[in-house]
């Protein structure tokens, strides 16, 4: 789920809005966080407990329902993955100046052979965790590099000048919306870790894996920040990459491009993966061949990126409009854990209930809004 969620349009996100709001980012980030874990929880525990996949906990709370939400994360996520694909193509680039279609093409190949595995689940797993620790280890060095004005940023924190809306919405919507959400517990079905006797691990690794997350969005707003503080300006056709140049020179570059691959690449492999998961049980011969189907949609989002291209704009327009998704997938979600036909004898948290509510309300609210009022800033 971590690794699904740091990719491409995270790093974009993260650094355009940091060097809009500067400190100020630090209490985008705090409620994000908190609305994230709110969201993930109510997912989670769900879909953990019931040993449903979405789709169908969606499609016993209302027949057809199911198809719907799955459509909806289907296309946001080829749309995600699309650039990703780029991503990886820009990656490539920067580490080795390999020219950006090609290294998109390369990368998807590499994310290709993960599914023809016979047990692509476990190597999946295994090349996730390798590059996870390796974008953390990286990014907290650069952010190091950088001297961030940590102190203002703290007070920020707590006491923002700008509170950012536009960013709260961006970055839930790139964090938990869309097919995010249930990237890790789709994965905990397919593991078998399901139930009540499992709720324990289901619920750690739901807040563990924001908590990943968490690390690195703040290592790269103290990166951007420290970097910007110092009045120095980035290129914005492509703000992350220019954040590693002005920090750390060549060396930083490369290392962007070490970060950029390793996010692009794990985020191709975990959107392609969730995906499918929400088409695989609607019929029998998607189940069968669910690996292929993969495949065949990490082709269309590399044949897609290498004919027409992917800016860096849409990949924060996806995140914004990614968060539509959330009210409803939550929405859906708290009618479920109230619904003994789907949850059997679990009891779901009033507090989780409670909170989830307020997520769903809000982002519904807050996401019309700042479309509103954005809509020629974003389109």
């Amino acid at each position: 789920m971590a690794t699904s969620s740091i990719g491409p349009g995270f790093l974009t996100q993260t650094t355009v809005f940091t060097n809009q709001l500067l400190a100020s980012m630090g209490f985008v980030i705090a409620v994000s966080l908190i609305l994230d874990v709110i969201a993930q929880l109510n997912v989670w525990r769900v879909i953990g407990v019931s040993g449903l996949r979405g789709q169908d906990v969606a499609n016993k709370v209302f027949p057809g329902l199911g198809v719907v939400l799955a459509v909806l994360i289907v296309i946001g996520g080829l749309a995600f993955n699309i650039g990703n694909v780029g991503g990886a193509g820009l990656g490539l680039n920067a580490m080795l100046g390999v020219d950006p279609i090609y290294g998109a093409i390369v990368s998807a190949g590499f994310a290709i052979i993960i599914f023809l595995f016979k047990e692509a689940g476990k190597v999946m797993d295994r090349v996730v965790l390798v590059a996870g620790f390796v974008m953390i280890f990286l990014m907290l060095y650069v952010a190091i590099t950088t001297a961030p004005p940590v102190g203002e940023a703290i007070v920020r924190t707590v006491w923002p000048e700008d509170l950012g809306l536009l960013a709260i919405i961006t970055l839930v919507g790139g964090t938990v919306g869309g097919y995010i959400t249930f990237a890790g517990g789709h994965r905990l079905i397919d593991a078998g870790i399901t139930g009540q006797q499992n709720l324990k691990q289901i619920t750690n690794g739901a807040v563990s894996g924001i908590l990943i997350t968490g690390i690195m969005r703040i290592a790269l707003f103290l990166a951007v920040l420290g970097v910007v503080s110092k009045g120095l300006q980035l290129d914005m056709s492509n703000p992350a990459a220019s954040v590693f140049q002005l920090a750390i020179g060549d060396a930083g570059f490369r290392i962007f491009g070490v970060i950029m691959w390793a996010a692009a690449i794990t985020s191709v492999v975990g959107a392609a993966y969730t995906s499918v998961s929400f088409i695989r049980s609607f019929h029998p011969f998607i189940e069968k061949y669910h690996n292929w189907f993969i495949i065949g949609f990490i082709v269309v989002s590399t044949t897609v990126f290498a004919t027409i291209g992917q800016p860096v704009k849409i990949l924060v327009i996806v995140g914004t409009l990614n968060a539509f998704i959330l009210p409803l997938s939550l929405g859906i979600m708290l009618i479920a854990a109230h619904k003994q036909s789907i949850v059997g004898t679990y009891k779901h948290p009033k507090v989780l209930t409670i909170t989830g509510i307020f997520v769903v309300t809000i982002m519904a609210i807050l996401s019309v809004y700042t479309l509103i009022n954005n809509f020629s800033t974003l389109f």
